[in-house]
C-alpha cells in the first residue's frame, strides 16, 4: 500500500468512497470539490492505494481560529468497505499527523457523529482522547 496525494484521476473512486461514508456523490463533484482543495493550501487529501487501486482517502485541514491554538483537523477519512480492518485508515491518520507536522501544526483534531462508536474506538485506539461533545447546526446561505 503507498499512500500520495489525491489527484483528479481518482475522482471516480473518491466518488465511491465518499458514497460508502454517507455522503452521495458524483465523480464530477469529486473533482470539482478535490480542484477546489488542491488550490487551498491548507488542505492535504491523501488516498491509499493497493495495486493500483484507491482504497481510502482523508482529507486534513489547518485550522486558525482566535479562541485557541491552531491545529490540524481530519475532515473525513473512509476505507473502501471490503478493505476495512487491514491497517489502512490507521496508516492513514498516520499520514496526516505527518502532514500536520510539517505544516507546523502540534495537535490533530477530529469529530466524529455520535452513532459512530465503531470510529470513536478506532481513533481512541491510535491515541486520540475525547474532549468535548458538541451539536452541529447549519442554516443555508442565500447567494
Amino acid at each position: 500500500m503507498t499512500i500520495r496525494p489525491a489527484t483528479p484521476a481518482d475522482s471516480s473512486k473518491l466518488a465511491e468512497l465518499t458514497t460508502q461514508l454517507g455522503y452521495p456523490t458524483s465523480p464530477g463533484e469529486a473533482e470539482a470539490r478535490l480542484r477546489d482543495l488542491e488550490s487551498r493550501p491548507e488542505n492535504g487529501v491523501l488516498v491509499a492505494e493497493a495495486g493500483g487501486v484507491v482504497i481510502g482517502w482523508i482529507h486534513v485541514q489547518g485550522s486558525r481560529s482566535l479562541e485557541m491554538e491552531p491545529c490540524a483537523v481530519i475532515l473525513g477519512l473512509v476505507v473502501d468497505e471490503s478493505r476495512r480492518g487491514e491497517g489502512t485508515g490507521a496508516a492513514l491518520v498516520e499520514a496526516a499527523v505527518g502532514w500536520a507536522g510539517r505544516h507546523g501544526f502540534r495537535t490533530l483534531r477530529v469529530r466524529s457523529n455520535v452513532v459512530r462508536e465503531r470510529t470513536h474506538a478506532f481513533y481512541e485506539r491510535l491515541g486520540f482522547a475525547r474532549t468535548k461533545s458538541q451539536v452541529v447546526l447549519a442554516r443555508p446561505v442565500d447567494r
